[in-house]
């Protein structure tokens, strides 16, 4: 009798296991769209609580790391997180997706393809970059590299926006990721509702045309390129949000110095019809390191804040806070102040997001799997240690996901 009644017990856990991961796909499933500044999920706001974990398909692509992968999702899902973003590039070099312009190892894209499957089972939207605007990974020197193989007359790694050769390599590497059938789901990436959105490069720079012109002229080109050929899913650039000549007392008042060489322009790269909603990222300590604790929170409220102004004004877009964080490295850091950027930054957007507002989420710099000193620096961070950290990552899901379509009645919450 005992024996019947554990089978019988078993049997129920078992089966509302099961339900309760339906309920959770169920709620996730769908494509994200935007209607004014807010994302659309399932008819319903949806707000992002989010990280960075740009390493996904380099261990994904050994069968024997791709663990790493599982546990990082189950943890970010575990946490009510809902959106990670990652590279859909890797330009030459070990464990390379592109070995050479249009030649793709396999093995390599199905650790894309296991990565994009983890994030669906577990409910997790995915933001996808095309390139990258650094040499790390391959990025634009790489192509330029291959391009000066091909016999082009190119010298700058800015060429890449303006040389047809390098234009028409970046889109032949477009078509294959959007073409591409997921070797585990059986579902080509541009019909794929898991990935919420691609951008087009990671931080795009070109130092080239300090005017912006040529920036905004790639991306309008590329972003409407995208859209040809998917239209389904979200866009944006990537970009670090910095401002350009388009509104020169932001340029001013927001901008590090030396951002005003990068020929970026937020404004002008984010108000085309193709780009869907904006990007921002957030280094103060990188940028302004002589600069004391209070004066580094005081910059991102401003910078910040800024930003959501004129997405919600200007642009009349979502904007997200695509990368930010505390770098662990820092003269005299303390846990204490990593949670306070967190929490400055993760307030600023609730604000917003609880009026319906333009900003839509931030997606923290960066997490880490266990077992991954590889990736570990002085950003990184592992949802299953336990810190103050990761208790506000925490609570930030859940009150974002109360005002967005996981809060509603019939929704199933991780927490």
């Amino acid at each position: 009798m005992k024996c019947l009644c554990l089978i019988v017990f078993l049997a129920f856990v078992i089966t509302h296991s099961y339900n309760d991961l339906e309920v959770e796909a169920a709620s996730s499933d769908g494509f994200v769209s935007r209607k004014g500044v807010q994302f659309i999920l399932n008819g319903e706001p949806f707000y992002a609580n989010g990280f960075n974990a740009y390493w996904l398909m380099y261990e994904a692509t050994d069968p024997n790391t791709r663990y790493k992968v599982t546990h990082a999702l189950e943890n970010a899902a575990g946490q009510g997180l809902t959106i990670a973003r990652t590279w859909g590039f890797r330009d030459g070099g070990y464990r390379a997706l592109q070995t050479n312009l249009s030649s793709y190892d396999e093995q390599t894209f199905q650790g894309l393809d296991f990565s994009i499957a983890e994030a669906k089972r577990v409910g997790i939207k995915m933001i996808i970059a095309f390139v990258n605007n650094f040499p790390d990974f391959g990025g634009k020197k790489q192509y330029v590299a291959w391009a000066k193989d091909k016999g082009q007359a190119v010298t700058s790694e800015d060429d890449f926006y303006t040389n047809a050769f390098l234009k028409q390599a970046y889109m032949n590497h477009v078509k294959t990721v959007l073409n591409r059938v997921n070797t585990f789901t059986k579902i080509a990436y541009k019909d794929e509702p898991t990935i919420m959105a691609w951008e087009l490069m990671n931080e795009p720079q070109c130092r080239a045309d300090t005017s912006g012109k040529t920036l905004t002229a790639w991306i309008s080109e590329m972003a409407s390129y995208v859209k040809s050929l998917d239209s389904k899913h979200l866009l944006s650039t990537g970009s670090e949000g910095f401002y350009g000549q388009s509104t020169p007392q932001r340029m001013t008042s927001l901008n590090p110095v030396a951002a005003n060489i990068v020929g970026s322009d937020f404004i002008a790269n984010h108000n085309i019809d193709a780009i869907d909603f904006a990007s921002v990222h957030s280094y103060p300590d990188t940028w302004f390191p002589k600069l004391d604790e209070k004066s580094l929170l005081d910059y991102l409220r401003k910078n910040l804040a800024g930003h959501i102004e004129d997405a919600q004004n200007v642009l009349k877009k979502p904007l997200i806070l695509g990368e930010f964080g505390k770098p662990s490295d820092a003269p005299g850091y303390t846990q204490a102040q990593r949670d306070a950027v967190f929490t400055t930054a993760f307030d600023i957007i609730y604000v917003s997001a609880q009026k319906g507002g333009a900003a839509a989420g931030a997606l923290f710099w960066h997490l880490i799997s266990d077992d991954m000193n590889n990736f570990r620096d002085a950003y990184s961070i592992s949802l299953s240690e336990k810190s103050s950290t990761i208790n506000i990552i925490g609570q930030q899901s859940r009150k974002m996901n109360l005002i967005g379509g996981k809060g509603k009645p019939g929704r199933k919450n991780k927490i």
